[in-house]
């Protein structure tokens, strides 16, 4: 049975998160906060200037700490993965649970990314529960909100939008007639959009700068739901302004036989999504043999 490592990206953000691991890895906890030129423990576990919420801060926070729990599952015995998968954020302790890059790295390119993606402003993300995903892009096309992305396919029952504030107040009133749940996330971006194009091309600038290796197992990346190749660079720097596959990346693991998940971070977020996945699935019991 194929182990498949997943890591959760922003949003499963919590104060309080990484306290044991920060105990048991001093000197990694050290690193990260001499890297970032703050405490990571006080960010943490106090975040004394609410500061854990805004996209700069959480993105290397919660890397760093999803890193430290895949580093913990190692050192208590737990099975080297077939395959590893994150959604948005996640990707990178993905690719560092491969060894793509070492935790130091992964650390400097969340926290550019970070930046970067915490400078864009205007527009928002709308969580739309309870309806499949070619019916919420027919909602859009209906209501001409041609504004709009999809963000995340994050189940068959569960996408999320981004683009403008007042497209996405429009768009709600609409997806609730057609029997669906909305929720404004607390986001300060359209994020896996069209509108961090700009940012994505910064992005794209600063990884030329860095040297990576093939990873030692497969790694699914968001925006084209495939194994990497050994072109790093491309899908990394595309990652930011396209849309996080989660669906079709879960389906292309259960195609190759995977159906043991293991979650590792800041969660469970990711988990409840593949149960909801696998259920209406059909690869969830034919899955080809790995």
């Amino acid at each position: 049975m194929s182990k498949v490592c997943i890591f959760p990206g922003q949003g499963a953000q919590r104060v309080g998160m990484g306290k044991a691991l920060f105990e048991r890895y001093p000197q990694l906890e050290a690193e990260a906060s001499a890297i970032l030129g703050y405490s990571l423990r006080r960010l943490c576990l106090e975040d004394p200037e609410r500061q854990l919420a805004q996209t700069r801060y959480t993105q290397p926070a919660l890397y760093a700490v999803n890193a430290l729990s895949y580093r913990q599952y190692l050192d208590d015995g737990g099975a080297l993965p077939a395959y590893t998968a994150g959604h948005s954020l996640g990707e990178y302790n993905a690719l560092q649970a491969a060894g793509v890059f070492d935790f130091a790295t992964g650390l400097r390119l969340v926290q550019k990314r970070g930046e970067l993606m915490g400078r864009v402003s205007g527009g928002g993300m709308l969580a739309v529960i309870g309806l499949h995903p070619l019916r919420s892009r027919e909602v859009l096309d209906e209501a001409r909100l041609h504004s709009i992305d999809v963000a995340n396919f994050n189940t068959y029952e569960q996408v999320v939008l981004a683009g403008p504030r007042e497209a996405l107040d429009q768009a709600s009133p609409r997806f609730e007639v057609a029997g669906a749940r909305t929720i404004p996330l607390n986001v300060s971006a359209p994020f896996h959009s069209r509108y961090m194009a700009d940012a994505a091309r910064d992005f794209a600038a600063f990884l030329a700068s860095f040297t990576f290796q093939s990873p030692r197992f497969p790694v699914i990346a968001n925006a084209s739901a495939l194994p990497y190749t050994a072109d790093i660079h491309t899908p990394l720097g595309r990652q930011i302004d396209q849309p996080v596959r989660w669906i079709e990346s879960v389906e292309y693991l259960l195609r190759q036989g995977a159906q043991d998940f293991q979650e590792i971070g800041v969660g469970p977020v990711l988990t409840p999504m593949i149960q909801k996945i696998r259920q209406q699935s059909a690869f969830a019991s034919v899955a080809e043999p790995a």
